[in-house]
């Protein structure tokens, strides 16, 4: 067979086809695989549910089995992480049937097909690197000292495995490679928002296109290709709000990749599945719906990373939101010792966890403040309510992404993630049981009690690790060593690796 496999878990001695298992970093292993069936689909997923569960230990492994037949069946216990999801939606499922049939009929193309030598080099090279993250997890089990790095040592308890995301990180410097399409204008390509809550997209899109390091011009030596569409100004400039056709994303989206697929080898040697788009919009998914292998197929990196909309984190990249309100990304951190207030939060209403929290604590205790505006007799500002406080609410509102969770770290205040179906940011790399307060809407009523139930201790240790994760989140131009740009294109990087081309 010639084409793409995803995950698998399991080996044998069978040389013809060759897949492996992805490590989620410190959740899976990354082990190579061999595969003797002809029924396979282009792409397969373990069978297995996928599991973020992390692990105290310095091993973490995870196996999966990889033996079902084409095309493979969703999870049964997570069919919307599946490859091919389950829709109650009849047009949506049929979508579905018809991308397993093209995948079916490409497969048969392939066969026999003499190999393509240019993603044989891209795929070699990747082979070595998934055998040295896998001697690094092994080696992490004895604790070793870790790799000497002059600008920074990641390591401590905010991390699933600190080893093996340097080990992991030092590779993706010195090997992986973006490739960005060039073709379309601004403002609708190679443009986005710098301010604002969908500040991270523009943000993104400015720095990968003026990066150095990362960024080359030479397609075939790229393990990943970037669309550069900004869904935030293809709905602000061509999005009628009278009309509200929201087929204007069809057209643009769709006209690119047709345009892309047509003058390059790339989009249909892998089929999509070495691209990738970027949003902050809440729209963002929807936006790829209307090209389905860009939706099923293709890395999205979203702020709306939502399991209940079908975002797929065995291939999808959860992005942070930050709200940018001037665009100025200078002197973001703060911190005080003097943090008076238990809780807060300030927001509007919306969304169906936010009107519980409303309902139950906004104006009723004065140790949880919850405004939706701040009054206007307030002595503080809504930065420095966070400054002054130990713990800071982060629900969900319309999305399951919330700016305020970047916001609280930082303001070096412990994030409350009061949220549902929601993969948060680098959660491959990051430990956020170790640095955050999770409360599901059930609890809500007693979130008092849970956030006293936290000694002093166990907070001021909460707090340190807020502090200390906070350098992946900031925002800097020119992008330094592990900041939010390069977490963003290592979480890219994991999820290349998640991938192998047979063709």
């Amino acid at each position: 067979m010639r084409g793409v496999e995803r995950v698998g878990a399991i080996s044998n001695n069978t040389p013809c086809i060759t897949v492996f298992a992805f490590i989620s970093l410190a959740i899976v292993v990354l082990a190579l695989i061999t595969n003797g069936s002809k029924n396979l689909s282009l792409f397969s997923l373990p069978s297995s549910p996928w599991t973020w569960t992390p692990s105290s230990s310095s091993s973490f492994f995870s196996a999966f089995s990889f033996n079902h037949s084409s095309p493979p069946s969703p999870s049964p216990t997570n069919p919307k992480t599946a490859l091919y999801p389950t829709f109650k939606n009849a047009k949506m499922q049929r979508a579905v049937a018809k991308m397993v049939e093209e995948l079916d009929r490409e497969t048969m193309l392939r066969r026999g097909k003499e190999r393509d030598k240019r993603i044989e080099r891209i795929e070699a090279g990747l082979v070595r690197a998934r055998a040295l993250i896998r001697e690094a997890l092994t080696k992490s089990r004895i604790s070793p000292p870790l790799v000497e790095d002059g600008d920074y040592v990641p390591q401590g308890e905010i991390y699933r495995n600190a080893y093996v995301f340097q080990r992991s990180y030092m590779l993706m410097e010195s090997m992986f490679k973006i490739y960005v399409y060039e073709e379309g204008e601004p403002p609708l390509f190679h443009n986005g928002p710098t301010k604002d809550i969908y500040s991270t997209e523009g943000i993104f899109l400015g720095l990968i296109e003026s990066n150095t390091h990362f960024r080359t011009y030479e397609p075939d030596e790229a393990h990943v290709y970037f669309l550069p569409f900004s869904v935030v100004m293809i709905l602000e400039h061509l999005f009628d709000p009278i009309t509200r056709d929201k087929a204007v994303l069809e057209r643009v989206v769709g006209d690119y990749v047709r345009l892309i697929s047509t003058k390059y080898p790339y989009w249909n040697r892998s089929l999509g599945a070495d691209h990738f788009m970027l949003s902050c919009h809440d729209w963002g998914p929807r936006a790829t719906w209307y090209v389905h292998r860009l939706y099923f197929t293709s890395m999205r990196v979203l702020c709306n990373a939502n399991t209940s909309e079908f975002f797929n984190p065995i291939k999808d990249v959860s992005f942070p939101e930050i709200n940018f309100r001037t665009g100025n990304i200078t002197q973001l951190t703060s911190g005080s010792s003097n943090r008076t207030i238990l809780a807060f939060f300030a927001g509007r209403m919306h969304g169906f966890i936010r009107r519980p929290l409303f309902r139950l604590w906004e104006n009723k205790d004065s140790d949880i403040r919850v405004f939706q505006k701040i009054p206007e007799n307030s002595s503080l500002s809504y930065n420095e309510m966070m400054e002054k406080s130990k713990y800071c609410l982060c629900p969900s509102g319309h999305e399951v992404a919330s700016p305020r969770v970047v916001e609280a770290i930082y303001a070096e205040c412990v994030p409350v993630l009061i949220s549902e179906d929601y993969i948060l940011p680098f959660n491959d790399v990051l430990d956020w049981d170790k640095f955050s307060v999770r409360v599901s809407v059930e609890e809500l009523p007693k979130l008092k009690e849970i956030l006293m139930r936290i000694g002093n201790d166990e907070y001021t240790l909460l707090q340190k690790r807020v502090r200390e994760v906070q350098r992946h989140f900031v925002v800097n131009d020119p992008p330094k060593r592990y900041d939010v740009f390069h977490m963003t294109i290592h979480s890219l990087w994991l999820r290349r690796l998640n991938l192998r081309i047979n063709f």
